[in-house]
């Protein structure tokens, strides 16, 4: 996993990129959780998206939001983090120009950035997001949502209640053009700790279904 460094707004910006074995790769951009709260592109969530992309054949890049590990800058409540999300997908796109998909995960804080991402980047074919906090930030930006995608959450998740996140996939339901895949695990908390494998069969699961049905 190449280390590589990429030149943000803020400075620097760390981050660990995989490339795919053939040249039309597709690409898939991998972002962490809250900064504040610890978050950092080797968290376990974040690290096991970034594998099952890479062993999809995805050129797979995760990298850190500025002020974190050894990117420059600091906490910029989202906007500044937004921007960075999308100097990584400006860089994965151009280091791949003829990558046959794209798609956008996130977990937790990283999956409001990447779903925001998602709205300004409609060529994006797909997204995963792990526990998104939709009591703590607005997701009614996603009108319309332009690509399909899958919401992973826990039902003993205490940081974001369940319900709070099937009101988002409620209303992106009813959106003509996508498909809305939403997962609920029984017993998962918001940090997945003891529930990773359950992240790594319904994301793997999803990924086989949607490449089945649209090749890569």
């Amino acid at each position: 996993m190449p280390e590589v460094v990429l030149t943000g707004a803020a400075g620097r910006i760390e981050g660990r990129y995989s490339p795919g074995k053939r040249e039309n790769a597709p690409i898939a951009l991998i972002l962490h959780p809250h900064p504040r709260a610890g978050g950092h592109m080797n968290h376990p969530v974040a690290v096991q998206m970034y594998h099952l992309f890479m062993k999809r054949g995805f050129s797979t890049l995760r990298f850190n939001f500025r002020g974190v590990g050894r990117s420059q800058g600091e906490f910029d409540g989202g906007i500044g983090e937004l921007a960075d999300a999308a100097t990584a997908l400006d860089w994965l796109q151009t280091t791949n120009p003829t990558a046959t998909q794209c798609w956008v995960a996130g977990y937790s804080f990283g999956a409001w950035v990447s779903m925001q991402l998602l709205m300004r980047r409609p060529e994006t074919d797909g997204f995963i997001s792990v526990s998104p906090p939709a009591n703590m930030y607005d997701f009614s930006f996603l009108a319309p949502c332009p690509a399909s995608g899958l919401f992973l959450h826990g039902s003993n998740d205490t940081v974001v209640p369940h319900v709070e996140v099937e009101r988002v996939v409620t209303k992106l339901r009813s959106q003509k053009g996508i498909v809305i895949d939403y997962e609920l695990i029984e017993g998962a908390t918001h940090f997945w700790a003891e529930n990773l494998p359950n992240v790594e069969q319904q994301v793997g699961d999803y990924l086989d279904k949607r490449l089945a049905a649209e090749p890569a």
